[in-house]
């Protein structure tokens, strides 16, 4: 498994990924991990082809450790009621609370009585090396706090489960979107970025050759499609369409001319087949360098 980034132009980055896992940081599995899938349709890392189901959405499990367990509790508390409609067995129920409550203990009951420990020790190491006594020191012991009733240990990726739990639901096609929303697997809808102030940040730099133009999705990949980039070679043509590119990162190649001279770029983002947002600031490199 590996840590998904969704500005990083990985083609494996679209929403319908079976291999996607929401989380914080959110992940895709791969072949040989538990729960892969051959993924459809077949992602390819080709520059010039449009991107596939762009994410809309924010991830649906929280980032901040309270709200997780906010999460996880109207997780449990509402999955019985929706068992029949979503054709969930009385096991596959039982199991996937019994992690939850694993989860639950673990992060409001145990993490804290561990952090509270961990403070212990660090002013034991301070009576240690300077406090006052006749006495030798007794060193403070961590003892677990109590399992709640009901409250069972879970075999280890208890929170993978529940991923793939959630992932299976939504694939099953019998979560309508209330559903998905009373359980909490559906995140809030992105809000885009603006177009009054929406541009590309660009560099050009030459390396072997040739200009190697850097260019992101600025966060907002989601959104965008690609990025068109258009290049003046100081031949009194002006700014002409340089290429049309959806993958971070464009290499000019074209042939350097004989005598120096200044080349300039620029760049705009694209949403389909119409231009999005404001022209980036132009920036030159001297050719050859």
């Amino acid at each position: 498994m590996r840590i998904a980034y969704f500005d990083s132009g990985d083609p494996e980055m679209y929403f319908d990924n079976p291999n996607l896992r929401w989380a914080d940081p959110a992940y895709l599995l791969e072949p040989g991990d538990p729960g892969y899938v051959d993924p459809f349709p077949s992602a390819t890392n080709q520059h010039n082809q449009r991107k596939k189901n762009k994410m809309k959405r924010h991830p649906y499990y929280p980032h901040r450790q309270a709200d997780e367990i906010v999460w996880l509790t109207n997780f449990i508390n509402k999955i019985s009621t929706y068992a029949t409609t979503l054709g969930l067995t009385a096991g596959q129920v039982t199991a996937i609370k019994a992690d939850c409550l694993w989860l639950i203990y673990l992060l409001q009951i145990w993490l804290p009585a561990v952090r509270n420990w961990a403070q212990s020790g660090t002013d034991a190491l301070k009576e240690a090396q300077s406090g006052t006594g006749s006495s030798a020191q007794v060193l403070p012991v961590f003892t677990a706090p109590t399992v709640p009733t009901g409250t069972a240990a879970a075999l280890p990726g208890a929170l993978l489960r529940v991923f793939t739990f959630v992932q299976d639901i939504k694939e099953s096609g019998k979560a309508t979107e209330a559903i998905a929303t009373d359980l909490g697997i559906i995140g809030g809808e992105v809000t885009g970025p603006d177009p009054a102030t929406l541009k590309p940040v660009i560099s050009a730099t030459v390396s072997g050759g040739q200009v190697l133009i850097k260019w992101g999705w600025g966060g907002h990949g989601a959104f965008l499609d690609s990025c068109e980039i258009h290049v003046d070679r100081n031949d009194s043509h002006g700014f002409v369409l340089l290429t049309i590119d959806t993958t971070p990162n464009y290499t000019d190649t074209q042939s350097f001319p004989a005598a120096p001279t200044s080349w300039s770029y620029r760049a705009i983002y694209r949403t389909g087949d119409q231009r999005t947002g404001l022209w980036s600031a132009t920036v030159s490199v001297a050719v050859p360098n």
